[in-house]
This record gives structure tokens, sequence and C-alpha cells, in this order.
């Protein structure tokens, strides 16, 4: 997370919190040339596009005062999605046993991408079951980890 994720994170917490929503993650990412800061939200039930348009409501003012962001940017909150992405060590706690997408930098095995069940999470390294067999990829090998939806 960088400096500028921190810092929002540090702002929307007590927003999402008073609203009764879990903030999920922050992202500050450059897409076609232009910013975007995404806030995301989680709960239980889901979370609602009202849910999400009072969070931003709410953010608005937040972040114009404490303007955390040097340059212009769109801002978006939504939910984390059914298929979001993990990234910290308590986000692989909550998700073990459940079906997994890991992307690469590299392939390994002549593959990118391996589906399989969470079975573990070891100081960055994720370890999958997937076609009987235990995978483990380091930390450096990963470039996203991404909860998958059975069909």
């Amino acid at each position: 997370m960088n400096r500028i994720e921190k810092t929002v994170w540090d702002l929307a917490l007590p927003v999402v919190e008073r609203a009764g929503l879990e903030l999920w993650d922050v992202e500050y990412v450059t897409e076609g040339g232009q910013r975007y800061l995404r806030v995301y939200l989680d709960s239980p039930d889901g979370v609602d596009l009202d849910q999400c348009e009072a969070v931003s409501r709410a953010m608005d003012p937040i972040l114009d005062e404490a303007d955390p962001v040097p340059d212009s940017y769109i801002f978006e909150v939504s939910s984390a999605g059914c298929e979001r992405a993990l990234k910290r060590p308590e986000d692989f706690e909550r998700f073990t046993g459940s079906l997994v997408e890991v992307r690469l930098y590299s392939a390994v095995d002549g593959a990118k991408q391996w589906i399989g069940k969470l079975t573990g999470y070891v100081n960055g390294d994720v370890i999958i079951e997937s076609g009987g067999e235990e995978r483990r990829f380091t930390k450096s090998q990963i470039a996203s980890v991404r909860l998958r939806m059975e069909i």
C-alpha cells in the first residue's frame, strides 16, 4: 500500500465503519492515462449501490479537506465483489479453503494462471491445491490472487 492509499485508508475507515460496512481495500492507479482513487467496501450481507453512494458522499468533503492526492483523479466507491483480490495476510487467512485464481508474472509448468483451493499463506507465498497436487508460488512470482466463483 503506497502513501496515498494508506492516507485514504485512514480517512475512509471511520466513515465506512459508521456506515456499518467493512473497508476492504483502497487503490490509487493509473489506467488509460487517467488516475483513479478507488475505495472497496464489504459486508456479510453484501454492499448495494445506495451504500456506495452514501460512503462516496461522506468521503468527498473529507478528501477535499485532506487533499491526499496531488493530481486530479476520478473517485470511485464500490463493492469488493465476489471475485475480489486478496492482498493482505488477513485476506488469505479469511479465505483459506476457498477457490482462488493465481496469476503469475512468468509461466510455471507452462501456465501463468492457476486455479485451486487456497490451503496456505506463508510469508507472502501462496499455497493452493490444484489437480490433486499442492503448488506453492512465491511472492515474487505472483501478479495477483483473486477469489474465484465456482460455476
